[in-house]
């Protein structure tokens, strides 16, 4: 070698960010068809040739006025259905047809979603160096992540990392790598993908098969994109920063491990979600994680209405447990149950669309001042919870981007 190297040490740190890692923007999609929850016990039995099972339907309604959600979007329309008879035979083969489907429309939606991310932050996508991407809508090789180089005019040597079926805690899970990614590289700059499509998951109704009801009634499609990066650039092209992410920490609560079980079938997903059990499991446990997550930071919270919240929706029942146990004011989660209401339980997108939720009600004036510090939580198969520690840089206004 020529040259005298320098001090491993002082290498290593010549290669790490100097600051924490940051949200530079966020943009989030949803698929054409909407349907509302009066809409949609008619949409479900007459789409999946039902309609004799008047008794069940009746139940359906019920379900679904419990659960939270007044609309969603879907990328199965009663013409895909229509034209793929196999999905609504819940003794038929379908995961091929299934996986076809969300093949091309899992890497379109994530086009969009991250379109308008890549428009708000305002450098080209040739600047993006990682790309994190999550799904629990199929397991593609090549997948998603290697779609949307072309998708996007990412550059060929893109450091990809691809989650494949995480559950519910999927997109702040990718937001963690994101941030690990982000501060121990100079420079970098992280897209975070989460999409779902939920064809995956729909099943025609059956007698005595309660989870069918509740999977139908509360799931939806969307996609959110956001862009992490340390040390945002202040001159030309200016980034404007919207949240650091100061901690994040991951739990697995004991004796949970059958509280949430997703697996792959001849027919679409199979599994439990037991929705009388999670509500208990991360009531008694939500106050250790939140412990784990911001003592090391030296914040010890008598009062945790002094923080903004981003909680994964997997139910209203989750969220009541939740306000309950923190004693949280009703405006708290008042945007996981507006995005609830309005898309749905998306899986792992939810949480990011909480966040930019968060962001843009702030800007109008919605929400007021939110305070300086926030949580990001989230809960999926595990019983797994995500907890992300994250720090207000201040409000900015959002422009409506609209990419197609």
């Amino acid at each position: 070698m020529g040259s005298a190297p320098a001090n491993v040490g002082e290498m290593w740190r010549a290669r790490r960010a100097d600051g924490p890692a940051t949200v530079l923007a966020i943009g989030t999609a949803n698929p054409a068809s909407c349907v509302t929850r009066d809409e949609f016990p008619d949409f479900y039995f007459r789409a999946t040739k039902s309609e004799h099972l008047t008794g069940l339907k009746d139940k359906f309604k019920r379900v679904s006025q419990r659960l939270g959600v007044e609309r969603r979007y879907l990328h199965h329309t009663e013409e895909l259905l229509a034209a793929h008879p196999e999905i609504i035979d819940n003794s038929a083969p379908s995961l091929d047809v299934r996986m076809d489907i969300v093949k091309t429309a899992v890497p379109e939606l994530s086009a969009k979603a991250s379109r308008k991310a890549i428009a708000e932050w305002g450098r080209p996508a040739t600047d993006i160096t990682h790309l994190v991407v999550t799904t629990n809508s199929g397991a593609h090789i090549p997948g998603v992540d290697f779609q949307l180089i072309s998708l996007l005019g990412l550059r060929p040597d893109v450091r990809r990392s691809m989650l494949y079926l995480n559950g519910c805690y999927a997109g702040a899970a990718a937001l963690r790598l994101a941030k690990d990614l982000a501060e121990n590289n100079r420079g970098a700059r992280v897209l975070v993908v989460c999409a779902e499509i939920t064809v995956i998951l729909f099943s025609a109704p059956e007698e005595g098969n309660f989870q069918t009801l509740v999977n139908q009634g509360l799931f939806g499609d969307g996609a959110a994109a956001i862009i992490v990066g340390s040390d945002p650039v202040m001159n030309n092209p200016i980034e404007r920063p919207l949240f650091e992410i100061m901690a994040a920490t991951q739990t697995i609560i004991p004796n949970s491990e059958d509280a949430i079980v997703m697996y792959l079938t001849k027919v679409g997903y199979g599994g439990k979600i037991s929705t009388r059990e999670n509500p208990v499991l991360i009531g008694d446990n939500i106050e250790r994680c939140l412990a784990d997550t911001f003592e090391p930071l030296g914040i010890f919270c008598s009062d945790w209405n002094d923080m903004f919240w981003a909680v994964h929706p997997g139910s209203s029942a989750i969220l009541d447990k939740v306000d309950a146990v923190l004693k949280l004011k009703p405006e708290k989660l008042a945007p996981s149950r507006r995005v609830l209401s309005e898309n749905g339980n998306m899986f792992g997108a939810t949480v990011l669309f909480i966040l930019d939720e968060l962001r843009r009600g702030m800007d109008k004036g919605e929400h007021g001042e939110l305070p300086e510090w926030g949580v990001m939580t989230a809960f999926g198969p595990g019983l797994t919870v995500e907890t992300i520690a994250l720090h207000r840089c201040g409000a900015r206004p959002v422009e409506n981007v609209d990419v197609a």
